[in-house]
């Protein structure tokens, strides 16, 4: 399906694709307005492969847990965590309605010998199609649609029977307003003003209830804590700004 002949679905905010399709060309660039995403991004593979070890019982110390697995990273963007993915052994599938962030994300793929199937559809596109996946991902894309409990509940149903759910967001408590808003889009400039809506960020209980609404568990959030002095990320019980969370089926 085209995303450019094909309807948008409910969840998906028009003028947050445009927003994000303008700064598609930065997507691969570490110093460029993707920065932080750089920064963050063996945080959350470091979540990521935990869970998936936990889940499927891979070996802790295999290079590719993923090996045999179809996984779907739901708005890809231009494939920051689809290609560690496909290098974790998963058959990946990469969704994204940006037009230009679907064609940067497959040459950057080909550029790198990655086979990966990206594709300019939605969530709820790929649920119509009938297709489930034993990973799926949704990482720092809840906070930018429009429909958060149909949103969670597409990404629900496209998990396979015995499969994982992972997510990851930014809640909405004043310090996230202080910290992902007024630091690091007007004092720091990590990211351009305008890139985060607070009113839209996520709480935990909130993602949790639509999780469960759609038929999944979903784990205790993992908090995702930015230091300063290192200029980088760990997991930390404190999800008071950005978190991950994990579901499976009960």
């Amino acid at each position: 399906m085209n995303a450019a002949v094909s309807p948008p679905a409910a969840s998906i905010d028009p003028s947050e694709v445009a927003k994000f399709d303008r700064m598609a060309a930065d997507w691969w660039n570490p110093k460029g307005s993707m920065a932080p995403l750089h920064k963050l991004n063996p945080t959350r593979l470091a979540f990521i492969r935990d869970a998936v070890i936990k889940t499927f019982g891979a070996e802790a110390a295999s290079l590719t847990p993923l090996a045999g697995r179809r996984a779907l990273d739901i708005g890809c963007g231009g494939g920051l965590l689809s290609e560690p993915l496909a290098r974790l052994g998963a058959r990946v599938v990469g969704i994204d309605p940006a037009p230009t962030n679907i064609a940067i994300a497959k040459r950057h793929a080909a550029e790198a010998g990655l086979a990966i199937d990206y594709r300019g559809e939605s969530v709820e596109d790929v649920v119509a199609a009938g297709e489930r996946f034993d990973l799926v991902i949704a990482s720092e894309v809840v906070e930018h649609v429009v429909d958060v409990k149909a949103f969670v509940a597409a990404c629900c149903k496209a998990v396979a029977p015995d499969g994982l759910l992972i997510m990851s967001t930014l809640n909405r408590t004043l310090r996230s307003f202080a910290l992902a808003i007024v630091g690091a889009e007007y004092v720091l400039r990590w990211l351009p003003r305008g890139t985060h809506d607070w009113e839209k960020f996520v709480t935990p209980r909130e993602l949790a209830d639509a999780i469960a609404a759609g038929g999944l568990t979903a784990s205790e959030p993992a908090g995702m804590v930015y230091n300063p002095l290192g200029d980088s990320w760990r997991l930390s019980r404190d999800a008071g700004v950005n978190y991950l969370m994990s579901a499976t089926r009960a």
